[in-house]
């Protein structure tokens, strides 16, 4: 890379993330720790700290800083707790949310984007995070999870996601169409209750294989 990795970095956390009102000390730690560089392909390295999603394989594309900052600090990581992560993509949010949280079990159903995600992964020497590669509309729990972070939109909700919360748990989940999609954060309250709070607008990729709009009939 040409640039200076260290100071890019820091203007990253700086001028894009505390910029986003990401003000969680540990979420700021753990961006300034995981080298978020190393999981950028190669001809794209001097974008890794910009404000713009890097590209991936298959269409896909990283998070931005901002998005991955506010998704962090708004699941409110616990060391005890067990993770589902609903598209891999490189592995940049998997070793944050690995170094946040015990167990981080991530699904990525690009076979090449799982590959470097492992390959990324072992890299930063984060070994608390396991990469399967599955379509997570034919995926079904062994148990609840404390967090689930979906790093892809879905046009309508999807209410599936939320059921596999263990109680207390919290869902990362952005829904709707461009030009409006809207973050949000679903709590499990008890066996049939659930809270959401609208976190912010964004705009991102649709996860593969997600049931389409509904469409009105006249």
């Amino acid at each position: 890379m040409s640039i200076n990795v260290e100071v890019a970095r820091t203007q990253m956390i700086n001028q894009q993330v505390r910029a986003w009102d990401v003000l969680d000390p540990a979420v700021l730690a753990v961006l300034a720790q995981v080298p978020r560089e190393q999981f950028v392909p190669p001809r794209f390295r001097n974008l890794a700290f910009a404000d713009t999603g890097i590209p991936l394989h298959g269409g896909q594309a990283m998070l931005t800083p901002q998005v991955e900052g506010r998704l962090l600090q708004a699941l409110m990581l616990r060391g005890t707790d067990r993770v589902l992560e609903i598209g891999t993509g490189s592995g940049f949010l998997t070793a944050c949310l690995a170094r946040l949280a015990k167990q981080v079990t991530s699904l990525e159903i690009l076979p090449e984007l799982a590959g470097a995600a492992r390959r990324n992964l072992r890299g930063v020497s984060t070994w608390n995070a396991e990469v399967r590669t599955e379509d997570v509309f034919e995926y079904r729990p062994d148990e609840p999870y404390d967090v689930i972070a979906v790093t892809g939109s879905v046009p309508r909700p999807d209410e599936r996601f939320q059921h596999w919360l263990a109680d207390g748990g919290r869902l990362f989940l952005v829904t709707g169409e461009d030009p409006l999609m809207l973050a949000r954060l679903v709590t499990r309250q008890g066996p049939d209750q659930w809270a959401a709070t609208t976190l912010f607008e964004t705009s991102l990729p649709t996860l593969l294989n997600a049931p389409p709009p509904s469409k009105f009939k006249f």
